[in-house]
């Protein structure tokens, strides 16, 4: 049965995220409470150290919680089996590959691992599949290429198409834009809003790019070192949230253009 777009694919519910010692626990973020929808581009916005990469290793299982609970598809994050969760969330994350040496087709097509056999035969719905991603990236002539031969940019759209690869609802990139120039770090984010309307899946990215951010996401989760608050940007504008981000005495933020603003 198709999911309409309202529907809800990953929810928390009074999640506290943090690290857990021999001595004590340490909070990063509590009381977190968010809900993203199918079909939906969502950024995650906030200052460096806030904990943004925290939450994402909490969102997808890396680490456990403090406190409370992630689901996706209605369905408590800790109850799924590794090859199911594989099936309903795939990651894009900024480690480098363990080899460059495989070529583009290689590197996506591992993105059919969760269904292909112990043997990894691709079937012609795999192999299927694995072209639609590369035509969905726009990097079909790349696809006999060394990833070693790649520059940034291309090297993670080949990594956006293995996971539209893998099939998930739910897309999960962590700082997809570093080390890009300006031109690339828009061309990525426009990409990934392109891909959540036109493939219908929930996308999750953090980003330092907060002015572009604002302009591509359908809803933004703003970590602060008070709180932690999910809504449509034009209401967190409104609401003056993204005042709160930075230290006013040498960034602020402009809502009249909705983007942020060196003091003279």
């Amino acid at each position: 049965m198709i999911k309409e777009k309202g529907n809800i694919i990953l929810k928390t519910k009074d999640l506290s995220i943090g690290y857990t010692s021999k001595k004590a626990k340490t909070s990063v973020a509590s009381n977190i409470n968010i809900e993203l929808k199918k079909g939906s581009l969502v950024g995650l916005i906030g200052a460096n150290g806030i904990g943004k990469s925290t939450l994402l290793r909490t969102l997808t299982n890396v680490q456990n919680p403090l406190s409370g609970q992630v689901f996706i598809n209605n369905t408590d994050l800790l109850k799924y089996a590794p090859l199911d969760l594989a099936k309903v969330m795939s990651l894009v994350l900024t480690e480098p590959l363990a080899s460059k040496n495989l070529s583009v087709l290689e590197l996506v097509a591992l993105g059919r691992q969760p269904y292909t056999n112990w043997v990894g035969n691709l079937s012609k719905n795999d192999i299927d599949i694995v072209n639609t991603a590369l035509e969905q990236t726009n990097i079909s002539a790349l696809k006999h290429k060394k990833c070693y031969e790649l520059s940034d940019g291309q090297l993670q759209k080949v990594m956006i198409a293995r996971a539209l690869a893998q099939d998930t609802e739910l897309i999960i990139l962590d700082e997809p834009t570093t080390h890009l120039d300006m031109y690339h770090k828009a061309y990525i984010l426009k990409l990934l809003q392109k891909l959540a309307k036109e493939t219908n899946k929930t996308i999750l990215f953090s980003s330092h790019e907060i002015d572009l951010a604002i302009q591509l996401c359908d809803n933004l989760i703003v970590m602060t070192n008070n709180e932690v608050v999910s809504d449509e940007p034009c209401h967190l504008i409104s609401k003056g949230t993204f005042g709160t981000l930075f230290p006013k005495d040498l960034i602020a933020f402009d809502e009249k253009t909705g983007s942020f603003r060196m003091k003279k």
